[in-house]
């Protein structure tokens, strides 16, 4: 494939619900223009954009994939994204790539929730967007019925478009070019037709500026509509150099902008990463200035690294078709780059740049893993480390206090992808454990012990005796001393504290680590000869054993504070859901863009699988924040059960 100058490219990311077509599209745009010579079927596992194995093995699209199609001397480069939700954050690094987007929709499905996400997704990066009423040739299908449908969920903006256009255009479309450009709209209301250029130009301005969104319909199943939809796009998609700024850091860490443009030093943004098992590590990268060839040098600011271009090229599915060089505008793939990971700016060290970083939304999924071969443990680390560099959109956690590794993503679908892929490609089996919670232990109640050990048994001997009053405080831990007369030698305090604190880990009633509590130490003795400080660090863990038991102890579990975003149609449900759950409702807030902000609280051990919970009941649609608030004791039927559990599993 020959390189191609910024003015001929443009960048298109492919969104919509899964299964409304955005594979097909693409097969039948390559069929059109040549590339391949039967058209490959999703369900035939056979497609040029969805070649992954576990794509395959699936029948969706679980990564993004760069399809460039040449077109008329030009070359629009499609961005496919997956349509599930769990892989949102494929969608948002496609567009921090594109110039405009394509939503496609089930003409018999309607606007779905993909729809929604996509057209969501679209207004965050203010994307110019066309959307592509797909399936036309369903029994079923009503143009107006679905466009009607589209335009009452996104707004006026939406366009009924037919292409080539027709001499005489639509009174709604004439109305919309005008509300463009104020030149074009003083003609407008004095009744003046337009040019075929003010209407090129005014449709230009008014997609790229999101006043206009065009909704034209196709069956690219049956190869209907492609050729109309390339030159659309052709046409209409701002060209890169028609791109705002692109927000950065300098090496100063100072805010700055650049604007594509050919003449300037390069710079490049990473938005993908491929783990190949074959080709080792793949980045894909947007060019946004200058020029990036084959065999240069380049900067990674973050890394603070060198890396050298091996040779560019221009991925289409898996094939690689290698080129010298890229100009601003244009996608590219380089293999083996040793620092780099996506989210990453690649530049000329004479203008160091680091771009805003890829944007993915917090897990609100987590499960607990362990290698199913505990030898497999650090195979798996990683493991889980390369599928990191391909996907950061997912997390690995270590909890220290439960030991566990939890892995977060956005649901059960991505999760389920990822030990998939450890067991595919490094040959690890991981399994689903329960998982724990780190509980707490505090006291309600004073004590007053003594703690004595005293040992003899040939040769130096050990004794350390304290008296120590417990009883709970504000602080995690609180310590003092009220010695008097010399009964204990005051070098032997430390010993003291630092035995009560080691023994904090451990609470007496399941083994959790114990807090808020104040202890006193106010009496105790020594022996001359046999008395250390390993003695009394004995005797203070002897007193706490007794005194937390003695202070009526009780067990505290953590409590999550949650901000739930639904529509009105789901309240109902969301909150009854909450009570079920031992939750608090804390309030409500109506949201500009309609439904509510519904904030409350609700203990950790109810919430594993709240995100998949909350998905089923909203039908996708409701989404949420979680972070950690306080501890709270556990109701005493529960934390019975909770201790029970844990004293079994000390005598198994």
């Amino acid at each position: 494939m020959k390189g191609y100058t910024s003015e001929t490219i443009r960048n298109v990311a492919l969104l919509g619900h899964g299964g409304c077509g955005k594979t097909t599209f693409l097969e039948s745009a390559l069929l059109a223009t040549g590339v391949i010579k039967k058209l490959g079927r999703v369900e035939d596992g056979n497609t040029v954009s969805d070649y992954d194995k576990m794509e395959i093995e699936k029948g969706y699209s679980i990564n993004t994939s760069v399809v460039p199609i040449e077109w008329k001397d030009s070359k629009i480069n499609f961005i496919d994204t997956p349509g599930y939700f769990d892989f949102v954050g494929e969608v948002n690094a496609a567009l921090r790539a594109a110039e405009a987007a394509v939503i496609l929709v089930d003409a018999g499905a309607g606007v779905q929730v993909g729809t929604e996400a996509a057209w969501n997704a679209c207004e965050r990066y203010k994307t110019p967007r066309f959307i592509v009423i797909n399936k036309r040739d369903k029994d079923e299908f009503d143009f107006y019925k679905t466009f009607d449908e589209l335009k009452a969920k996104f707004g006026d903006t939406l366009i009924p478009f037919s292409w080539p256009l027709s001499a005489e255009i639509d009174e709604d479309l004439k109305e919309a070019i005008a509300m463009a450009d104020d030149a074009l709209m003083e003609k407008y209301f004095d009744g003046e037709d337009f040019s075929d250029e003010e209407i090129k130009n005014g449709l230009v301005k008014g997609i790229s500026e999101g006043v206009i969104v065009p909704v034209c319909s196709s069956a690219f199943q049956l190869g209907q509509g492609i050729e109309g939809l390339l030159d659309l796009l052709l046409t209409y998609v701002p060209t890169p150099l028609q791109h705002g700024p692109y927000a950065g850091f300098n090496d100063k860490n100072e805010p700055v902008e650049r604007l594509s443009v050919t003449d300037a030093p390069m710079s490049a943004f990473v938005f993908k990463t491929i783990v190949d098992p074959f080709v080792g590590k793949i980045s894909i990268m947007k060019v946004v200035t200058g020029k990036i060839n084959s065999g240069t040098e380049v900067f990674n600011e973050r890394a603070g690294k060198t890396e050298k271009l091996g040779k560019l090229f221009f991925l289409r599915g898996k094939e690689q078709l290698e080129l010298n060089y890229a100009e601003a505008g244009d996608i590219v793939a380089v293999a083996k780059l040793q620092y780099t990971v996506s989210g990453d700016t690649l530049c000329d060290k004479s203008d160091i740049i680091r771009y805003l970083p890829l944007d993915y939304p917090s897990p609100t999924y987590y499960i607990a893993i362990e290698a199913a071969d505990k030898n497999d443990e650090e195979k798996m680390g990683t493991g889980l480390a390369r599928l990191r560099e391909e996907d950061p959109s997912f997390v690995v956690e270590r909890n220290p206090e439960t030991h566990q590794t939890l892995l977060g993503g956005q649901g059960d679908i991505q999760l389920g992808i990822i030990m998939a892929k450890l067991k595919d490609r490094f040959g690890v089996n991981v399994k689903v454990v329960p998982q724990k919670i780190a509980y707490r232990e505090t006291i309600k109640g004073s004590s007053d012990v003594q703690g004595k050990h005293k040992k003899q048994s040939g040769g130096a001997g050990q004794y350390g005796d304290v008296h120590i009053r417990f009883s709970p405080s504000e602080k995690e831990f609180e310590f003092s001393e009220e010695l008097f007369g010399g009964s204990i030698p005051k070098n032997y305090v430390p010993a003291v504290e630092k035995g009560l604190l080691e023994s904090m880990q451990k609470g007496p009633l399941a083994g959790c680590k114990v807090v808020n509590v104040k202890a006193v130490l106010y009496d105790g003795s020594y022996h001359d000869v046999d008395s250390n400080e390993v003695s009394f660090k004995i005797a203070a863990s002897l007193a706490f054993k007794k005194g937390i038991v003695e202070a009526k102890p009780c067990l505290l579990e953590p409590i999550m504070h949650m901000e739930i975003y639904v529509s009105d149609d789901y309240m109902g449900d969301v909150m009854g859901d909450m009570n079920k759950r031992r939750g608090k409702i804390l309030g409500m807030e109506p949201q500009p863009g309609g439904g509510q902000k519904l904030l409350a609280e609700a203990p950790q051990a109810e919430l594993f699988d709240y995100a998949l919970v909350l998905r089923s009941m909203t039908q996708g649609r409701g989404t949420f924040e979680m972070r950690f608030e306080r501890y709270e004791e556990v109701p005493k039927q529960l934390a019975d059960k909770i201790i029970a559990e844990h004293q079994a599993e000390q005598e198994g």
